[in-house]
């Protein structure tokens, strides 16, 4: 706690630190100013705003439509729920791959405009020098390989990453050629667990999971997934800690039955 009795502010520093201390590192998405002052009263350590935003609040079938604005939007929302937290940023498809000034550009743009404390930026060997460029003029950059999901038509499937010796060696490669670029952190989403465990003991930063097993040094979720908000998004990586999903419309349900039938409101609720 701080002299007036704010939560301490987590850091890039503070989360590096974790890996010595061997203290795991819990976070999840959020998309919403309500949502984000939630999860960072409860103790979450970092909040991605994450271009999955694409799937759980725009409805899109992959994340590639979301734009920058949207993500910058998105991200003032959560940013004012957010005082402990360390708050990431997705930079969506197409902003960071076509050169690196604009990768510079557009990094700067959203850490200016949202007060964010990092961006995450997916890929691996393509984008070293967008990497070190953004790194090197101070901006902190969370890494992500295994399941790409802006890469997905490439991909063609959502399938499990680094099933075969030549892609596992390539997100060996990847997971380390990215902490020398100067990441902070690095996300491994949907790799076998035996694969994520060699990365994590050949990195000295922490690296995040999503579906790559307990040997990394925290964990991540879509909040929307963890509370059982997608009700037909069921992969086996998930943990759901509630039926949201279930609850609202059993909520909704009442609330539509007793306006019929003029149960509400009552002479308590009136003025």
């Amino acid at each position: 706690m701080t002299k007036d009795n704010r939560p301490r502010k987590l850091t890039t520093l503070s989360i590096r630190e974790r890996k010595q201390s061997k203290e795991k590192i819990a976070a999840l998405t959020a998309y919403d100013y309500v949502t984000a002052k939630l999860l960072d009263a409860s103790g979450v350590d970092i909040i991605l705003v994450g271009d999955s935003l694409s799937n759980v609040f725009q409805g899109n079938t992959t994340t590639l439509p979301v734009t920058i604005d949207e993500m910058i939007y998105h991200t003032k929302a959560v940013q004012k729920g957010v005082q402990r937290a360390l708050l990431v940023t997705d930079m969506p498809f197409l902003s960071y791959q076509v050169t690196v000034e604009d990768a510079v550009r557009n990094c700067g743009r959203v850490m200016k405009e949202t007060q964010a404390d990092a961006v995450k930026l997916e890929g691996g060997t393509a984008i070293i020098d967008v990497i070190k460029r953004v790194t090197d003029i101070g901006i902190p950059v969370m890494g992500h390989l295994g399941l790409t999901p802006q890469s997905i038509n490439v991909f063609g499937t959502y399938k499990v990453r680094g099933t075969d010796a030549d892609e596992q060696k390539r997100i060996i490669d990847d997971a380390q050629r990215l902490e020398e670029a100067g990441v902070f952190s690095l996300v491994l989403e949907k790799i076998p667990a035996d694969l994520a465990k060699q990365v994590t003991g050949r990195v000295s930063i922490p690296t995040i999971g999503i579906g790559a097993g307990p040997d990394c040094d925290g964990q991540i979720l879509v909040i929307n997934d963890m509370l059982g908000l997608s009700e037909e998004f069921r992969p086996r990586f998930i943990r759901r800690y509630a039926e949201l999903g279930k609850t609202i419309r059993d909520c909704v349900t009442q609330y539509v039955k007793d306006v019929r039938t003029a149960a509400f409101p009552d002479k308590n609720e009136s003025y």
